[in-house]
């Protein structure tokens, strides 16, 4: 790592309110052993889990699941109007297929609808960092939004967009039954809740969603608006990283 990056890492950071870190064996050694199972999964993909010590692992059928999911969305997807208002491709999402982590947005951007990926520009950098902070790396976690393709002007998607989109998203959950999902931000927040309370009020607040606990937060382009936000989101993914760890002993 760069001095410059150490010295962006070090700021944001301090921008969170975290006057220390911690290495957190306990958290980073369960990281690093799911990965390793990961790997003996892919390297012996016939050998089994132990009885005695079940654990979720990435399976061909989860991997199958979602390719399934993106073939029946298509390249080419017409569902919706948005299709013909110039977006160049749908962002399916991307990461770990069997995550413990879910982050949902709202639509991809301009960089997200040029290279195909969701959270890539700015704001995706953003969440890289808001990642790392608890101990996490991008691909531990998946990352997709609500509406797979751009709307025009980066406006709020319609009603319409929504109806025919949102299936998709809820086949994605359904697939990677991640332990917790956080809502990014207050169209996020509103569609997965059904509800259009203010991100202000329900930001922080544990919610059950399709058998996952959502947290909505603030959106990464809003931080970088407003940087003093940055410590309430500090405060939501502590709580996130809390249920991560429920269990993680056990």
């Amino acid at each position: 790592m760069t001095r410059d990056a150490i010295r962006d890492h070090l700021e944001f950071f301090g921008d969170l309110g975290i006057d220390g870190m911690r290495l957190e064996p306990e958290w980073r050694s369960r990281v690093d052993a799911g990965a390793a199972r990961v790997d003996e999964d892919r390297a012996q993909p016939q050998r089994e889990a132990a009885p005695d010590k079940p654990a979720r692992q990435i399976s061909l059928t989860q991997v199958d699941a979602l390719d399934a999911v993106r073939i029946d969305i298509g390249p080419d997807c017409s569902r919706c109007k948005l299709h013909t208002l110039g977006r160049k491709q749908v962002v399916f999402g991307v990461g770990n297929p069997n995550a413990d982590l879910m982050f949902v947005g709202e639509a991809p951007g301009a960089d997200e609808d040029l290279q195909g990926e969701p959270f890539v520009g700015r704001a995706g950098q953003l969440l890289t960092k808001i990642i790392e902070a608890i101990g996490l790396k991008r691909e531990d976690v998946y990352i997709a939004n609500v509406i797979k393709c751009r709307p025009p002007g980066n406006r709020n998607p319609e009603p319409d967009e929504v109806e025919q989109c949102e299936p998709f998203l809820f086949r994605q959950v359904d697939i990677i039954r991640p332990k917790v999902i956080v809502a990014l931000g207050k169209f996020a927040a509103q569609c997965l809740l059904k509800t259009d309370a203010p991100i202000t009020r329900i930001r922080g607040r544990e919610s059950t969603y399709r058998d996952s606990v959502l947290i909505p937060t603030y959106h990464p382009a809003y931080l970088l608006r407003n940087p003093s936000a940055k410590k309430e989101v500090w405060e939501d993914m502590k709580k996130v990283r809390a249920i991560l760890s429920e269990g993680a002993n056990d």
